[in-house]
């Protein structure tokens, strides 16, 4: 069950694997760890900001989308989330468990590098 952690909304596994798994997924998610981090292992279609390109972008993010970050362990996520409330994002909440509790499948590779933040948005 979620519950809020200096302002933000901290997810179990249960649900965020349950977000994952919704077939018309109306949450955005965003890998926030370093690209050597992501290709060893990813959530499979989750796309890769590192936190260092978070601050650059943030400015670009839709505020009225609902965004779940993840990275290794929920620490770096959990900072980036506190960023991006800061900067008008209010619907931000963060894996607490990140990639060492991830339940679900697994992918390697540069699946989803983000180059533009549009492409973080369905058509």
């Amino acid at each position: 069950m979620s519950f809020e952690l200096e302002g933000v909304e901290q997810l179990s596994n249960e649900e965020v694997h349950s977000l994952y798994e919704e077939s018309d997924r109306g949450t955005i998610f965003i890998d926030v760890r370093e690209l050597e981090e992501y290709t060893e292992a990813h959530i499979p279609g989750i796309p890769l900001i590192p936190m260092g390109e978070m601050i650059d972008i943030a400015g670009e993010l839709k505020s009225d989308e609902r965004y779940v970050l993840v990275c290794r362990s929920g620490r770096r996520s959990h900072e980036v989330a506190k960023f991006l409330k800061g900067q008008g994002i209010k619907n931000v909440a963060n894996y607490e468990g990140g990639m060492l509790e991830w339940p679900g499948p697994r992918a390697q590779g540069e699946e989803f590098i983000v180059e533009n933040v549009s492409e973080l948005y369905k058509s």
